[in-house]
């Protein structure tokens, strides 16, 4: 991440999270923290078993949504997590789960 998290400015990321993230709440549990955070986006199972993810907001919220991308819920095994940086839509629409 090339952000600063402390810096506020609106930053953009795509993630891929590979493991056990299917079957076991993350879009759920990503779609409420992503909410809460106040981030735009969405979040989507990908056919080979990943989860895709794009974020938009202020820099600290999206590394927040990073960071839980590394663990995710209880039940979930994340092995890795891929992060891309891509120039901000201007997306101001409310997470969504694909």
């Amino acid at each position: 991440m090339n952000a600063d998290p402390k810096d506020d400015t609106t930053i953009r990321r795509r993630v891929f999270v590979s493991g056990r993230v299917q079957g076991v709440f993350f879009r759920q549990s990503t779609w409420e923290r992503a909410r809460q955070a106040g981030v735009s986006g969405w979040v989507r199972n990908l056919p080979d078993g990943r989860v895709e993810a794009v974020f938009e907001g202020p820099a600290r919220a999206v590394a927040a949504m990073i960071r839980f991308c590394r663990t995710g819920p209880p039940l979930a095994r994340v092995d890795h997590v891929e992060v891309h940086d891509e120039p901000p839509a201007g997306d101001t629409f409310p997470f969504t789960i694909r």
